[in-house]
């Protein structure tokens, strides 16, 4: 049953992924409308409509601070290319081109492919647009177990208003869309449970369908497959000498342990394994670039379990943190699961200013509940949220 559970949840990433980038799409499609990029262009006495010229996103992402450089801007072309948002006018290439060639997003030509994975997400936007703008909507702020809940709501009340709405027929085809929209990583449990019943549990939108994305976001996943294999992977911070070597990064919190790693620039919000959350951008060739030295051992004395903090008259204190990212990020790691814990805390950053601290325990993230949550889906929330990050922590009484 749990791998079963492991199975879902994984899926469900997986198709929350992939929503997150065609919403990124349609985001950067309607800049490029807004900002006459996409215009009718004539090529060898043809006339292409609704297109652009590569070479001259690549100048607008860099100039509009979407990459950092070329190489980024051709590999987050690629990654939507890959993921059948854009495509070469005539499908010459498969490859994204820096060059003077012309492109065209699928939505424009009609090409956008239709599938089931692509209907249960479009359908869900709709639902999401239609709750968000209604008055006395069912989407409300609500709290369950002492944690504030944002765009959430009761399974039955879904239902309900799904009925009442017309956008289904009865309660049974009401259940089975909410079952849907579950599975494919719309909506989710506040506690992650894997299914979705008509009754008073509370759920939630587990996408934000009005957050504007940074691009970079997108090229997160791979290094998070990468390097989130091993329970104890290494883990940087911010910036060691940043005048002389900009690639450098240096864990806060060395001892004897010490293992090398390769580090990476920064310049959009994702997450690194081990947890830590800051600006970078990601090398194509991690090989090459400086090493820096990182200190995976665990800062906790002892395990400790959920029971342990959550049980009457235990020694352990709430306390709510609101961080606001600066340049390079918040300035903390998160590591562990159920619970995860504070690895480390950047004297200069964000988080020790808003009063973080090695060896807190992370309670909810913008007002998830995430006690019974490991250390990549924690971090993932964090950096796929807002840049204000309001954590709730457990530490002990002193």
């Amino acid at each position: 049953m749990e791998n079963l559970s492991n199975i879902f949840k994984q899926k469900a990433t997986e198709q929350q992924h992939r929503a997150e980038v065609m919403i990124a799409g349609e985001q950067l499609r309607l800049r490029l409308h807004d900002g006459k990029l996409i215009k009718d262009r004539r090529y060898h006495l043809r006339t292409y409509p609704n297109c652009f010229v590569a070479k001259e996103l690549i100048d607008w992402l860099i100039d509009h601070k979407e990459a950092p450089d070329r190489e980024t801007g051709i590999r987050l072309m690629q990654k939507l290319m890959d993921h059948d948002i854009l495509h070469h006018v005539c499908d010459e290439h498969s490859d994204y081109k820096d060059a003077k060639l012309l492109y065209r997003f699928r939505k424009d030509d009609g090409t956008f492919p239709l599938n089931k994975e692509v209907k249960v997400f479009l359908r869900g936007q709709s639902l999401y647009e239609t709750l968000i703008g209604m008055d006395n909507s069912i989407l409300k702020a609500r709290e369950e177990n002492l944690v504030k809940y944002q765009r959430s709501f009761l399974g039955c009340e879904m239902v309900d208003w799904l009925v009442e709405e017309g956008e289904v027929a009865n309660r049974k085809e009401a259940t089975e869309l909410c079952q849907t929209l579950l599975e494919h990583g719309i909506i989710q449990h506040v506690s992650t449970q894997c299914h979705f019943d008509d009754r008073d549990l509370l759920y939630q939108f587990r996408i934000n369908f009005r957050r504007r994305r940074r691009l970079t976001e997108l090229l997160s996943e791979s290094l998070q497959r990468t390097l989130s294999d091993s329970p104890d992977s290494p883990f940087c911070l911010r910036k060691l000498n940043p005048e002389q070597d900009p690639t450098s990064f240096l864990s806060v919190q060395t001892n004897k342990e010490i293992k090398i790693v390769s580090a990476v620039r920064r310049s959009s919000v994702t997450s690194l394994a081990g947890g830590s959350s800051f600006y970078y951008n990601l090398s194509p060739n991690l090989g090459q670039v400086p090493a820096v030295e990182c200190n995976p051992k665990s800062v906790l004395k002892r395990p400790i379990t959920n029971e342990e903090l959550l049980t009457p008259g235990a020694p352990y204190i709430k306390k709510t943190l609101t961080i606001v990212g600066d340049a390079v990020g918040w300035g903390f790691v998160v590591r562990g699961g159920q619970p995860c814990h504070i690895q480390a805390v950047d004297p200069g950053g964000p988080a020790a200013a808003a009063g973080m601290k090695v060896c807190q325990f992370v309670y909810s993230v913008n007002g998830m509940y995430v006690l019974h949550l490991d250390y990549q889906t924690v971090s993932n929330l964090i950096v796929t949220g807002p840049r204000t990050l309001v954590l709730e922590v457990m530490e002990e009484d002193e």
